[in-house]
């Protein structure tokens, strides 16, 4: 499995680190234009890195967070049942623990 997905669909581990997964309540067709906006505002950022342009990378590094917000992986969380966030925490520093020591054959 390249990057297991916990139980409850929130997050994917990579590197032993949880990271917040995209709202799967999201509708296709929005869900789909956000990802566009997102993968254009990375070659943005990739575009203004090379022309060494800072005013053009800050610009473009706010196009990629705001895709992120949208989509839900940054921001607030798009789960209503009071459970915190813990999105770049460790797994094994989080309630995910036993899954991923599970998971991981530990």
């Amino acid at each position: 499995m390249e990057h297991p997905q916990t139980p409850d669909g929130r997050y994917m581990v990579v590197r032993d680190r949880l990271w917040r997964l995209a709202n799967p309540h999201l509708p296709a067709a929005e869900r789909e234009a956000l990802v566009a906006a997102l993968m254009a505002a990375r070659r943005q950022v990739k575009a203004a890195m090379a022309a060494a342009d800072p005013d053009a990378l800050a610009a473009a590094r706010s196009a990629v967070d705001a895709a992120k917000i949208a989509l839900g992986e940054r921001g607030p969380v798009w789960w209503d049942d009071g459970t915190p966030d813990f999105n770049r925490h460790l797994a094994r520093n989080t309630p995910y623990r036993q899954w991923y020591e599970r998971l991981a054959g530990g």
